[in-house]
Formats: structure tokens, sequence, C-alpha cells
């Protein structure tokens, strides 16, 4: 499983490594010129332990989660990925629109081939009128389960939510934890037909906490000063959970999501879905130590927000707030921590009525600085039904879906298979080929009642195609995607690659054409790049298509992905250069 010399190439060229450390204690805004950030990523192996079970765990330069890497607005970044392993591999930058530069973008064979095993790829792109906290992971099979670390843009001007210091970022990087091999996992899922099995533990910064088996010692906490207020950088890297986060005793403040600022409001806890990102003033503003609580100790918590009807891993898993204090030489000799206090203030797992009101909050700042450019008008407008689904099991096979079929996920009825080759290639060289078509149908094959169909009195069959949606280039695109109950009715995290985009209105039940829109949030709605569309409802979302190039767009659940529920954008040149892709780089992949 491990490649020795590949390994022992990769370490040579560890130097280069401590630069991402170093950039990660940026100051937090600076007016210096934009400057060229180099990094390395070797993606590798390395043993790992939790739960008392040690396996082999893929990782970036053996490190878990991976790397931070630390930029600051408008500077141009080169990351160089050495494959040090016996398998393909790609990277995403999560929320990085990759102005011109598709062939950065990541996910294998929609913008590019993946890296193979002892070859290398620079991935080079400017970051452009972002800031805040964004990740990156792997975008090849389930190896994001790993694979992943936080993203930061640090400002060119001062917060703008904030007239007081703030102290050092902190990121929180949720995500879950199998005993077994996660490529295992997601194989056995597609040979069987069934769902996958459940993830043994969630963590935060790779650590499960106190409430699992033989974890005390792998628990995260986080020392801060009474008095201070701090950025907590909250990415959920999670496989295939919502999830709810809170602070016992400690009030939250919203100032930013998915890299775009927000109005600043307070709340007790958050929702979270994969692929998302929150940023939060935290005050340490406590005095008297809580009664269920060890002296020093604060506990932070995440559990599902659970919206399916499929099974899930109904754990908890628990870090710790630290404040500082005289007697923490003491606390740093004690071995076990609390392993009974869940934050009170954490939503239970099926609250919904939570879930929906921390949506409706979240509003741009829309301020002069930071104007809100939502689309006021709509060149073009695509209806997506967002459907689980059964087919036959193949004659011959035993299949563990329910009804003894397998399982399978759409949009409009297009169930998605990657080609062998990459998309942006064929369509930048204008290669003539039949591994994909840009018919993606722009509504459903038939109108019914999506969110409250007896899926059982329905074929759900889907059909099977690389189809994508083609439009030009500075098209305003409206796409409503809608839920079905087709299985169980479930909040979707939908990612669009390339693109931010506003979320003009949400609701439940099925979308009304005719009364909807005159409801939509036209002034300040929130700017996001992955939006949940509500458990048995439906999201409309309003994009600039001013990015030239193929975009993947779909669901960051990784089960409903690879059972085919995504799609694809290409968006045409411009007129001129400006508006056009770049040329692929020499050191591209090759299929």
């Amino acid at each position: 499983m491990i490649m020795k010399s590949l390994s022992q190439q990769c370490r040579m060229m560890l130097l280069v490594i401590f630069i991402s450390i170093l950039l990660a204690g940026f100051v937090p805004f600076s007016f210096a010129s934009p400057v060229i950030r180099r990094f390395q990523f070797n993606v590798e192996w390395k043993k790992v332990t939790r739960l008392c079970h040690t396996k082999q765990l893929l990782t970036v330069n053996g490190q878990y989660p991976g790397p931070t890497i630390a930029v600051h607005e408008g500077d141009t970044v080169e990351i160089k990925v050495n494959n040090c392993i016996n398998e393909n591999t790609t990277i995403h930058w999560h929320g990085v629109k990759q102005l011109r530069t598709g062939w950065a973008d990541g996910p294998a064979y929609i913008t590019q081939c993946p890296i193979r095993t002892g070859e290398s790829y620079t991935y080079k792109f400017s970051v452009i009128d972002q800031r805040g906290t964004l990740w990156w992971h792997a975008h090849y099979s389930w190896q994001r389960a790993s694979v992943h670390g936080a993203f930061i843009i640090y400002p060119r001007m001062p917060y703008p939510f904030s007239t007081f210091p703030i102290e050092a970022g902190i990121p929180l990087i949720f995500g879950e934890w199998w005993n077994g091999d996660v490529e295992e996992v997601e194989n056995e899922m597609l040979r069987s037909g069934g769902g996958p099995n459940n993830s043994d533990a969630y963590t935060i910064n790779g650590l499960p906490g106190p409430l699992y088996p033989c974890s005390s010692t792998d628990t995260f906490i986080s020392t801060v000063e009474r008095g201070k207020t701090y950025l907590l950088r909250v990415i959920n890297g999670a496989l295939n959970d919502e999830l709810f986060f809170a602070i016992a005793n400690h009030t939250l403040t919203v100032v930013e999501i998915d890299a775009a600022y927000t109005k600043p409001f307070n709340t007790t806890a958050i929702m979270i879905a994969p692929g998302q990102t929150t940023t939060l003033l935290l005050n340490t503003d406590q005095i008297q130590i809580p009664d269920h609580s060890s002296e020093f100790l604060f506990p932070m918590a995440i559990t599902p927000y659970v919206t399916s009807n499929f099974p899930f891993n109904n754990s908890t898993s628990i870090g710790f707030l630290r404040y500082k204090s005289r007697k923490m030489n003491k606390l740093k000799r004690q071995k076990k921590f609390p392993s009974n206090q869940i934050p009170e203030n954490l939503p239970d797992m099926k609250d919904t009525a939570f879930a929906t009101a921390f949506s409706s909050k979240l509003r741009s700042l829309n301020s002069s600085l930071y104007p809100c450019n939502v689309p006021k008008t709509v060149h073009k407008r695509v209806f997506v039904t967002i459907s689980l689904n059964l087919q036959n099991c193949p004659s011959g096979k035993t299949c563990k879906g329910l009804n003894g079929k397998r399982f399978f996920a759409s949009m409009n009825n297009q169930s998605f298979i990657r080609p062998d080759s990459s998309i942006l290639e064929s369509h930048y060289r204008k290669i003539d080929t039949n591994s994909y078509s840009t018919d993606f149908p722009e509504k459903p094959i038939r109108f019914f009642y999506y969110t409250g169909v007896n899926p059982l009195s329905r074929n759900m069959n889907t059909e099977f195609g690389t189809k994508l949606l083609a439009v030009p280039y500075g098209t305003n695109l409206e796409i409503v995607f809608q839920g079905t109950n087709f299985l169980s009715v479930e909040n979707h995290p939908i990612h669009v690659h390339g693109h931010n985009f506003f979320v003009v209105g949400r609701g439940f039940g099925n979308f009304n054409v005719g009364k909807d829109p005159a409801n939509y949030n036209l002034v300040d709605p929130p700017e996001r790049n992955t939006v949940a569309v509500p458990r048995g409802g439906w999201a409309a979302i309003r994009i600039k298509a001013d990015n030239p190039g193929v975009w993947f767009i779909h669901c960051h659940l990784e089960e409903h992905t690879s059972w085919g529920l995504a799609m694809g954008l290409i968006v045409r040149n411009g007129a001129g250069d400006s508006k056009s892709l770049l040329p692929p780089p020499d050191d591209l992949p090759l299929c």
C-alpha cells in the first residue's frame, strides 16, 4: 500500500513545507503589494491511531488535518502537489473562484485528469476579490475524508465587523473518522448498491474527544485568555453529515460565510453543511465557572443535523475551550478531561426549526466597500429536481438497496457519470467527443408533487450520462434546486465550482413559480458557494456566469455524489482575452 521509494523522494523536499507553517501566523490584514505564495503538498500515507484503531491514513505532508494555506487577498498562489501514493489523486481549492484558471480547480475528470502515481502537478491561481475562510480537499474518490485543510485569505483592508483588536484566528475543521479503510467503504457501497457504513466518530481538528473509546487524550483543546475576542474559522469537512456546533456558556457572532462578509448577528449555535465555512467572533467573557464543567474548561461540541431516514452516526464529538489561569500547570498534568459535558445550547439532532431560523438570519453585508452584486434580472432560469433513486439489481447479482435494488441519485433524473478524460480539456481544445453533451434538461421530465409523492408508487429509475448545461459568458443564471421525496426528504448541500452565488429564496414544499419569486431577497441575500437545500423544500440561487470554463455542480454529501447527484456548467468564452479561459499549463496531468 505504501510506496517507500516514492515517500523518500517526497520527504527530500520537506523544507518547503515549513513555509505554510510560517504563513499561518500572518497579520490579520496587510496593505502590502500582492506576492507569489508557494507551497508544497506531498500526498502520502501515515500511520494514525484513533479509537484504539491504528491504520494507514492518507495525508498531506503527514498531517491530519492537512497544513493551513494562508495568503493575502490578491496574491498569486502556486501549490506543487506530489503524488507519493500508489493511486490517483487531485486537490480542490474549495470556494476559490479560479477566475480564468479552471485548470487549477481540481475535480477529477471535470477540469483535469488525476495526478498519477509518482507524478506532480502545480496548481497556479490568483485570489481575486475574496477574503476570509475557505478550505482545500482531495477531489478524487472519498480521499477528502482525511486529505483536507484550511485555506485562509487575509484581507487588504481591516475587518469591517470589528473596531477592537481581534486575536489570532482559530481554525476548527469538523470531520469524520472510520476505523476501517474509507476507500473500501466507498467501494463496498458501489459494489452492493446499498448505503455506506457510517463513520465511527466525528472529529474536531482530527480529534474525536472523550465521549468515544480510547479518546480522552485525543481531544481538541484551544487555550484562550479571558477578555479577548477571537476569530473562529469553522469548516465542515465531514463527508456525509450536516452538523450543529456550540460552545457552552458562550454566544457566537456570525460575521462571514464561505469567505463573504455578512451582517453580524449573535447566535447560541450554528448549523453548517458539508463544504460550508462560517467565521465567528468569540468573546471570552466568562467569569463564573459553569457548574457542570471543570474549573477552566468550557466544552464545545458538534452533533449531526439529521434530515434523512437513512441510518446515521448519532454520536457527539466534544473539545474544550480552556481559559488561561495560574492553575494551568496543574491542569496540564491531568490525564483525564470531563467526558460527560455536552453544551446545553447544542441543538437537538432533528431540530429543523433551529436550522431554518439560523439560515434565515444570514444576509450579505451589502456595504459601500462590500456591495451585494446580486443579479436583479435573469437571462436563463433552470429548475432542477434533486432525487435519490432506485435501480433494478443486475441479473444474477444481490443488491443491498431498498427492496433488493441499487441506490442512485440524480438531477432532473440524470445520474452523472464522470468520463475517463478531462471535460475541460475536451472543451478547450474543441475535441469532438461523445464523452459528454451539452443538453442537460433545464426542467424535470414531468411535474408532480415533488415533496409529497409516495416513492413506492412511482418509477424511481434514473437515466445515466454526462450532460452539462452551457451558457454564454455573462449570463445571469437562476437555478431553483427542488428537493423530492424519492426514498427520503433530506437536506442537500449543493456546491457550485468556479462561482459564488446568491441565495435569493428558500422554502418548504414545492416551489411555486407564480408566487415564490415575489418574495425573493434581491437586496442583501447571502453570498455562498454551497447552499443547503432545505429538507423537503427548495432553494433559488442566482449566478453571474462570468468565469469561462467547465464547472462541477454537485451535492457535497459524498455518498450522493458517488451515486450521481451532480451536473456540469460550461461558461463559454466572452469577447477578448480577459473574458476567456487561460491556456492549460505545461504540466497538466494526462489521462
